[in-house]
């Protein structure tokens, strides 16, 4: 059969079309990452500790269930857990069972059997558990990892005693404390790190790093750790205390003798700080105020907000001039927030709505590359499931996902990275079932 010249540059052009589809299909068809989370099998904490795991699929960020999963996070009510930056080595934190069967636990409220369950992250996105480590003081509840992935950090509610609580807060009864551990890079196994700043009675060094009481979240940046606490019946913080922290020693060193009391933006004293956030060389705190208060016979309304500080001497947060911005008032209870890779935009996963009738939602602020301020962006706040616990951004940076405690879902919304507008999912309504309801939640990018 012969084709005319015509004939001859049509069926080229057809078959580069058909070349070009095949091509597509098979360069934007794939897993770009594995969304994990963790959280229980039933409505109570005291339920099996599980973790769920999905496929994020490149074109769409569809989820798609890995087999073998869901499987044991290591211990019960697990929350917080850490991929350390590097390797494929992933530690849970189980906080345990609560003594009356609900959270939060607390010197009252003790959680027993807690600890920390690593894994190694293998083929396929499979987890295989290695060994547990358990903190030196009581109530788990917060789990960091450095910059340099040598170093895990665990936060505890309540420290193994009061002795050295006056080494943080003068006079000080009760306090809370970080437990450091050396990651060993070949096999993930976790070593104590002593303080070397306090030496025991018996003339041994303790093995934990005291905090004022009530902490509340503590973030790590590449001079300090800043942990967040509040006073004695508060729900939120009221304080940051800042430890010099050295990355080659995992040593936390007192930078200051007192905490600093954290400023609302107001000059006011902030009352109900969620969260703390280091990121591109900014410290973002949540503020969750309660909506009303009545002093005087005068009602006020102090709306939920972030506020943006800088790092300045010996770990004292120095807050933006103007740098406060309130949450939207269609939404309430902010409990967690990240910035996108870029440092671009901020997002902040709120539990519920100004009424839970309204629905939670996740509210987007762009952050001013000259003045760091923030504003927020156009079309927020964009709606997830019910009492979102995480927010994640998946590791090619198209996805940002929610898992929601209340209805046992996970929420996946389209990153627009020039708006910073979350977008509907193409192909599906972004809403995916996981077995029972969810703790926490991270994205690992490596597929092989």
């Amino acid at each position: 059969m012969k084709f005319s010249k015509f004939g001859k540059t049509a069926l080229a052009a057809a078959l580069g079309t058909a070349m070009t589809f095949s091509l597509s299909s098979c360069i934007y068809s794939f897993t770009v990452g594995y969304l994990y989370v963790t959280g229980t099998q039933t409505a109570t904490p005291a339920g099996s500790g599980i973790i769920s795991a999905f496929g994020i699929d490149n074109d769409t960020g569809k989820l798609i269930e890995l087999h073998g999963f869901p499987m044991g996070s290591g211990g019960a009510n697990p929350g917080r857990t850490v991929l350390v930056d590097g390797s494929r080595f992933v530690y849970v934190l189980n906080q345990g069972t609560p003594a009356n069967g609900s959270l939060p636990c607390n010197a009252s409220n003790m959680c027993a059997n807690s600890n920390i369950t690593e894994f190694v992250v293998g083929g396929n996105g499979i987890l295989t558990p290695q060994e547990t480590f358990f903190t030196q003081g009581n109530n788990p509840f917060r789990l960091v990892a450095d910059s340099s992935g040598n170093y895990l950090l665990a936060l505890d509610h309540d420290a193994p005693s009061n002795q050295f609580c006056n080494s943080v807060v003068s006079g000080a009864t009760s306090c809370g404390d970080v437990s450091v551990f050396k990651i060993d890079n070949t096999t993930g196994r976790l070593t104590l790190v002593d303080n070397a700043q306090l030496t025991a009675s018996t003339g041994s060094q303790v093995t934990y790093f005291p905090v004022p009481a009530n902490p509340v979240d503590f973030a790590i940046s590449p001079g300090y750790l800043l942990t967040v606490s509040g006073a004695t019946g508060v729900s939120g913080g009221q304080v940051v205390y800042p430890y010099t922290y050295n990355s080659s020693t995992g040593q936390l060193v007192v930078s200051q003798n007192v905490p600093q009391v954290l400023n609302s933006g107001s000059g006011a004293t902030m009352e109900a700080a969620t969260a703390i956030l280091y990121s591109g060389s900014k410290v973002y705190v949540l503020d969750n105020e309660a909506l009303t208060a009545t002093a005087n016979g005068v009602t006020t309304t102090s709306p939920s907000q972030i506020v943006p500080f800088t790092i300045g001497t010996n770990g004292a947060l120095q807050s933006l001039t103007g740098g406060a911005v309130q949450d939207d008032p269609s939404e309430a209870s902010p409990i967690y927030l990240i910035t996108e890779s870029k440092n671009r935009f901020v997002y902040v996963a709120n539990q519920f709505g100004a009424s839970q009738a309204t629905g939670s939602g996740i509210t987007g602020y762009t952050i001013d590359p000259a003045s760091a301020l923030l504003t927020e962006t156009p079309g927020s706040p964009w709606g997830t499931g019910a009492n979102p616990q995480c927010l994640v951004e998946d590791s090619s940076n198209q996805y940002i996902y929610t898992a929601n405690a209340n209805d046992s879902t996970i929420t996946g919304r389209v990153l627009d990275p020039n708006s910073g507008s979350l977008n509907p999912m193409r192909g599906s309504t972004g809403v995916f079932a996981v077995a029972g309801p969810p703790a926490w939640c991270w994205i690992d990018g490596r597929t092989n």
